[in-house]
């Protein structure tokens, strides 16, 4: 595993919509392993794969109840509502308040291409929302609260 370096605010790849991944293999999982290292030494919640510099719809989250890798995920519901301070590795020292919705489900694969459905709340579904915009070329900053 290695730490990757972490694309900061003002690089054009952040603002890009990523490309399906369609291969399930070794690099792949080197790919996520490595991800989850570079966000436990940023002490993240979360990490997209942009902000890695690669344009892949893959995603991981920890809001510290274990390790969920999300690739190709799409949110199919999402309920509720709740608003609360968000930050992000690719914007680092500045906070916002963001709204997002309290429950989502989201469809995805794991690492090994298997279809799998989560319905997550509160933080969790924060988190998950926040990662998802990143593949789509969204920043939380385009979503703080006016």
């Amino acid at each position: 595993m290695a730490i990757r370096n972490i694309v900061k605010i003002g690089d054009d790849v952040l603002r890009k919509i990523c490309r399906t991944q369609l291969t399930f293999d070794e690099k792949l999982a080197t790919l996520l392993d490595d991800m989850a290292e570079t966000m436990y030494k940023a002490e993240g919640v979360g990490l997209a794969a942009p902000q890695v510099g690669l344009l892949r719809r893959i995603c991981i989250v920890d809001v510290g109840d274990g390790l969920i890798e999300l690739i190709n995920p799409v949110i199919m519901e999402k309920s509720g509502s709740q608003t609360g301070s968000e930050g992000c590795l690719s914007v680092p020292d500045r906070f916002e308040e963001v709204e997002r919705p309290m429950t989502v489900t989201v469809r995805a694969q794991d690492r090994n291409g298997k279809n799998i459905v989560i319905t997550a709340e509160g933080f969790k579904a924060r988190a998950f929302c926040h990662e998802i915009d990143h593949l789509d070329g969204i920043l939380y900053i385009d979503r703080i609260k006016k």
